[in-house]
């Protein structure tokens, strides 16, 4: 078994951890979890024997082979599946015997080669590797090309199929899904569910950890803890620690209330049964899962647009593609304020091109595109982190914007992104790729869009920042697009989603749960897929009504927005009275306030307080109303 006996581990002056004691057993699945910075990277590293602690001794297994992902990729001239096949070393180890050993007509030597060549299961090794690239995204014309010629994104996709090639007893992966999309990461989860060895896996995407982990190694305030179960067993054991923690039992009650309220209103709207009822189910769990994150750094919320003009976007008989060849053909597409989708289609099918077809940064090549007057897009795409000025401190970027903001608000404003007051004022370059996401996003929210267009937005993020991304989107009260391979953002976040497939875009009738298999199925030869070419007819049928389903539904949303801004006002206004009451209270609870020389800051205090009770009650009044008016039009 794997062992840390007492580690600690400094890098520089810093302290990581101490005292870290453990052990993971072989066919453990562990996820190494915790926030960016605090020794997930340095505790693979220590394993690996690429670092050395400081205080304690870490324990591998003598003769247990182990694999990790490169992080850099040399411009090899290589062939691709030559490359993955490199990360097999035994197998290269026997290949070269057997060369020399042709080469010296050694019959003996030759034959007991080929013996062991069986054995490792090396005839199928090329098979394998071509496997492993397919299910990670590579077409099979891209076997036999140089690895030089890929870009960084899919040189690390190949470093990954090398590890994934090797027959380790242990397996290290740091952040593997960060350069895949949504499809990779299912074929991934499915590769990893499979393997018989040891797994340490660092991830930030819940759903992943989730399906794949058996334990949990946390990583917080210098410590280092074991737990039994999955990702989502782990957050409730933590969350009952933090919840008995009074200072932070009323942020606690409020992050539940405010996901309750939602909840609700979203209950009364679920006219797309399966989309509706997956991400209510998702909505509720966050109850569970929100005292968790009660004493997250990230703490922000998207402004309302300035204008919510309806519909934002139209596209009519559009095609759009690159050097006139298309990529996706006649798109008929309607934004309207309140649209939520999630966009959903294999590597190369143009999920990417629709984006920037919406977000104006690619022109069709036929049809037209139509933007509203007030149109207002807020873009993340992962190439604009480049665009940061690496000598600029985040208040300058923001400063930048909105010339007008006092650089104590900045401040203010950047802090519910994580940026103290020292790095908001630190220049950008050394910045690690979660922070300049980080600071892109609070960019763009400071805009105030009344489009959200976001691809890979969770690129580099840690969990606590997804979980505050997840609620911020929830309140957005204009139109959003999402490509993303984390699926719990999307299930809690969108509630319809399109299918970039073949050339055309098409509503996705299965919930997200249901993609996965779905994805299993289109892979399969055609006359063995479950329901094949009569489901797609079926889904051809049923488009037509679809469609007009959608007009009757785009003009009730038209009809019913006045009373969902009444509701966003007054859900403002009980936010606001709600804290201030709080405050009254905690106010009151103090004895001091009692004595006779505060006998008129009591009086004070308690006539504001009636006067807080009476508005909130008006309030929730409104609210209520409004509900129930919205409740009889839907």
């Amino acid at each position: 078994m794997l062992q840390f006996e007492n580690v600690s581990l400094r890098r520089g002056p810093r302290l990581l951890f101490e005292q870290a004691s453990f052990r993971i057993y072989p066919g453990h699945k562990v996820g190494i979890t915790g926030a960016n910075g605090t020794g997930k990277s340095s505790l693979l590293a220590l394993i690996s024997r690429e670092l050395q602690a400081d205080v304690g001794d870490v324990y591998v297994p003598k003769g247990w082979v182990v694999a990790s992902v490169a992080q850099e990729t040399l411009a090899d001239s290589h062939a691709a599946i030559d490359f993955v096949l490199d990360g097999d070393k035994e197998l290269r180890k026997v290949e070269r015997a057997l060369k020399i050993a042709h080469q010296n007509d050694d019959g003996a030597r030759i034959a007991t080669l080929y013996g062991q060549l069986e054995a490792i299961d090396g005839y199928t090794a090329r098979s394998r590797a071509a496997q492993l690239l397919q299910g990670l995204g590579f077409q099979s014309e891209d076997e036999d090309r140089a690895v030089s010629e890929f870009s960084g994104g899919w040189r690390m996709r190949l470093n990954l199929s090398q590890a994934l090639m090797c027959r380790s007893d242990l397996l290290l992966l740091d952040e593997p899904t960060n350069h895949l999309d949504l499809d990779a990461v299912v074929w991934l989860e499915n590769w990893l569910l499979s393997y018989t060895g040891t797994l340490l896996l660092i991830s930030h995407d819940r759903d992943f950890l989730d399906r794949i982990t058996n334990n949990i190694v946390n990583i917080e305030r210098q410590r280092v803890r074991a737990y039994k179960g999955n990702y989502s067993a782990f957050e409730k054991l933590r969350a009952a620690y933090l919840a008995n923690q009074q200072s932070q039992y009323i942020k606690q009650q409020r992050e539940i209330a405010h996901i309750r309220s939602y909840v609700d209103r979203f209950r009364y709207k679920a006219t797309k049964a399966r989309q509706a009822q997956s991400r209510l189910k998702a909505l509720e769990r966050m109850e569970e899962i929100a005292p968790a994150h009660i004493d997250s750094p990230f703490h922000f919320s998207l402004y309302a647009p300035h204008k919510t003009p309806n519909p934002l976007l139209k596209l009519s008989g559009v095609s759009v593609g690159y050097n006139e060849t298309p990529v996706l053909s006649c798109l008929n597409l309607s934004l309207t304020p309140g649209d939520r989708i999630g966009l959903l289609g294999r590597n190369g099918a143009g999920k990417s091109t629709l984006i920037k077809l919406l977000a104006s940064e690619l022109a069709p090549l036929r049809g037209t595109r139509e933007p509203c007057k007030d149109l207002r897009v807020g873009y993340f795409a992962q190439h604009q982190l480049e665009q940061l000025h690496p000598d600029h401190s985040p208040i300058e970027h923001l400063l930048q914007i909105d010339p007008n903001m006092r650089e104590q608000e900045a401040r203010n404003y950047l802090g519910g992104f994580g940026f103290g007051n020292d790095q908001a004022a630190s220049l950008v370059r050394p910045f690690s790729g979660g922070e300049k996401s980080r600071l892109v996003l609070a960019l763009l929210v400071h805009k105030r869009p009344n489009l959200l267009l976001l691809d890979e937005p969770t690129n580099h993020l840690d969990l606590e920042m997804r979980q505050a991304l997840c609620i911020a989107l929830q309140d957005f009260s204009g139109a959003m697009v999402i490509v993303s391979h984390d699926r719990h953002l999307l299930r809690v976040t969108t509630d319809q989603l399109l299918l970039v497939h073949d050339g055309k875009v098409d509503e996705f009738e299965k919930s997200l749960d249901e993609y996965a298999k779905w994805l299993l199925n289109q892979s399969k030869p055609a006359d063995k897929r479950e329901n094949g070419e009569n489901s797609i007819d079926r889904a051809t049928v049923e488009f037509v009504n679809r469609k007009e389903q959608r007009r009757v539904e785009a003009e009730k949303r038209k009809t019913t927005q006045p009373l969902h801004n009444k509701i966003k006002q007054a859900e403002l206004l009980m936010k606001t009275l709600a804290e201030k009451k709080i405050k009254l209270e905690t106010q009151l609870s103090n004895s001091d306030i009692y004595l006779k020389i505060n006998k008129d800051k009591l009086r004070v205090v308690l006539a504001e307080k009636a006067s807080t009770d009476q508005k909130l009650k008006v309030a929730e009044a409104d609210w209520l109303s409004a509900n129930e008016q919205l409740e009889a039009l839907t």
